[in-house]
């Protein structure tokens, strides 16, 4: 489902076939090579994560997979501090890394001073709980199944414990679009639901 709804972000983004990318929080690379794949070999992106072991991992997923890296440029850089001048980027993206930062606002005010004015700032991020009638389910999913999975395959429970906790607690929906709103950097946000409320994809204009 992660895959697909990556997919997704890229197809609604409108992103030229020229154009720039920037994909913050990159992690392993996911979403960036997602861009490269669907918009092509002219697409130029920048993907910056503030740990470099990620980005090490990001390149060597790509050696790996034999992903072509002349259009894409890992570099180690803060979201809520980019060090890119203004208004450089077409779209600026982020998947499941905006509930992580210390301050969320700084850092969508961040990715709209380095989008171009009519660009688009696209956010993946979790729910803080689906609709309602699945909750019980989800709940059960994501606070027992998940932990017990990704700590048995990479022996790091703690890490998606985490993922239920922080999901728990960061909005979403029209919570979300209204952190938006409060940068004052936008013309109009908008969401789409993904899987009955699991996560959720975050579009924004730029001014």
């Amino acid at each position: 489902m992660d895959s697909g709804w990556r997919k997704k972000l890229v197809q609604w983004s409108e992103a030229p076939l020229d154009g720039k990318i920037l994909d913050c929080a990159t992690g392993t690379g996911v979403l960036a090579f997602e861009f490269q794949k669907q918009i092509g070999p002219k697409v130029q992106i920048t993907a910056v994560d503030f740990c470099e072991g990620m980005l090490k991992q990001a390149y060597n997923k790509a050696i790996s997979s034999s992903i072509s890296l002349k259009n894409i440029d890992f570099q180690k850089a803060d979201v809520q501090a980019l060090p890119f001048q203004d208004n450089r980027y077409d779209v600026c993206t982020m998947a499941y890394g905006l509930r992580n930062v210390e301050d969320p606002i700084k850092a969508l005010k961040e990715m709209a001073r380095v989008t171009k004015k009519g660009g688009t700032v696209m956010i993946l991020e979790t729910g803080d709980r689906p609709m309602f009638l699945l909750y019980p389910l989800f709940y059960l999913y994501f606070r027992f199944i998940v932990p017990w999975i990704g700590g048995w395959i990479t022996g790091q429970k703690s890490a998606y414990e985490y993922l239920q906790k922080s999901s728990r607690n960061f909005p979403s929906r029209h919570s979300l679009l209204t952190l938006m709103e409060k940068t004052k950097c936008f013309s109009q946000c908008q969401y789409k639901t993904l899987f009955f409320g699991s996560s959720f994809i975050y579009k924004a204009k730029k001014h």
